[in-house]
């Protein structure tokens, strides 16, 4: 199944925007018949009415005919658009950019920043900042109580529109690195979560096999006992003969096929269910790569003093492997693996006799989609999604994980520690 790169599309929720909108509309009607009627300013309070009916109109549109529960980037831009356009106009007609609520008109551009394509983004902040140059020097006066007038220094009037550009730019760009940045995440996330259901399911797939072959025991050896028998009776008519050892052979091929999908063929069952020590986890990591790797992997114990049995868990065995297959990758003949425990903390500490992480990612280590440019390495690195997902796996299993190159080889570095009153908590 391939998986769905969330970050290559953009939507927004209809109901949330919708309700922003609401607030909005509500907001525009109650400022403007207020200021009109109460505190008694005078401007055409009818047509200010008349066009916050527009974004009341859009609204309903929203909610009567367009059937998708979500916006897509298009769709979300044309009503952006009319948020803009619309409070623009109520802006031009009481006093323009040195109206106090201007501050509202960078709001769509910097929502759209982390909901829309950086290309309808950038459009709607540029058309946003023409409507703030064109109402700098365009608009009606501000509104003010019959006996007294505003007025403003220039230097200050001048100002207003700059800060709200520089502020525009400035809360759009940290938005738009923000936004990627968790789309990113999410997108590594749902990747991670991928990954981990296709190991549940294979070890349901395992025990299941190791049940089957359990159960279909009997039924085989009671078919082979009548076969042998069959064998006896009938060795002397080659035909029949040559039909059962056919069956025999069968019988025999199906009890293998059996063994071959369980997790282990002697101690499947124990192994599903059974409490292992973190020395147990290791054991069986380092045991599967060496079946298929020519590194030596160096194995140190002696200072495991308080060796504890947790329930065996999917994540933890994945994590670790990512870190162990990731050292016996980058490593040129060694790999080195350090289990510590005391009656407080365990540790592993993973090393390994090859280059080391690349400056260039180092402060970046455990984020996902990142790569190096080191030519010497590039071709062996991916885009840092095994470290971010072993990390995330371990740290979401209690463990505090370090990542770093070491002091004592030549290599990377891995530091995975548990407070062991944590690790009984798995």
């Amino acid at each position: 199944m391939k998986f769905f790169e969330t970050s290559k599309y953009f939507s927004l929720k209809k109901s949330t925007y919708i309700k922003l909108r609401w607030i909005a509309v509500f907001g525009q009607l109650i400022t403007i018949n207020a200021v009109y009627f109460i505190f008694k300013f005078k401007f055409d309070v009818i047509l200010e009415n008349s066009i916050i009916l527009i974004g009341l109109l859009s609204n309903l549109y929203l909610i009567y005919l367009h059937q998708r529960t979500q916006l897509l980037d298009k769709e979300a831009f044309f009503f952006l658009l009319i948020d803009v356009l619309q409070l623009s106009c109520l802006i031009y007609l009481t006093g323009g950019i040195a109206n106090p609520f201007s501050i509202f008109l960078i709001i769509p551009a910097i929502f759209s920043s982390s909901n829309l394509g950086f290309r309808s983004n950038s459009l709607l902040v540029g058309i946003t900042v023409l409507i703030i140059v064109f109402l700098t020097f365009f608009n009606y006066p501000l509104p003010h109580p019959v006996n007294e007038h505003f007025h403003v220094d220039s230097y200050y009037y001048y100002s207003i529109p700059t800060s709200l550009i520089v502020a525009l730019i400035f809360l759009n760009y940290f938005a738009l690195t923000f936004g990627a940045e968790s789309r990113l995440r999410k997108e590594a996330l749902n990747k991670m979560e991928e990954i981990m259901s296709k190991e549940h399911e294979l070890l349901s797939l395992g025990g299941q096999a190791a049940a089957a072959a359990h159960s279909l025991g009997t039924p085989f050896s009671t078919i082979k006992i009548i076969s042998t028998d069959l064998l006896k009776q009938f060795k002397n008519d080659k035909e029949v003969k040559k039909d059962i050892e056919l069956l025999v052979s069968q019988i025999d091929r199906c009890g293998e096929i059996l063994k071959k999908l369980t997790l282990n063929p002697v101690v499947e069952d124990d192994f599903i269910d059974k409490d292992l020590s973190i020395s147990d986890y290791i054991n069986e990591i380092v045991k599967s790569f060496k079946e298929t790797s020519k590194k030596k992997f160096i194995v140190n114990f002696d200072q495991n003093s308080n060796s504890l049995n947790i329930t065996k868990s999917i994540e933890i065995v994945y994590g670790l492997r990512n870190f162990i297959g990731n050292a016996n990758k980058f490593s040129k003949n060694q790999v080195f693996i350090n289990l510590k425990s005391d009656s407080d903390l365990t540790e592993i500490i993973i090393e390994d006799d090859g280059e080391g992480y690349p400056n260039d990612v180092l402060s970046k280590i455990g984020e996902p989609y990142i790569k190096s440019y080191k030519t010497s390495i590039k071709s062996k690195s991916g885009l840092g999604l095994g470290i971010f997902i072993g990390k995330s796996l371990l740290e979401k299993n209690y463990a505090n994980v370090l990542c770093g190159n070491s002091k004592i080889r030549s290599g990377a570095e891995v530091n995975i520690k548990w407070k062991n009153k944590d690790l009984l908590k798995i």
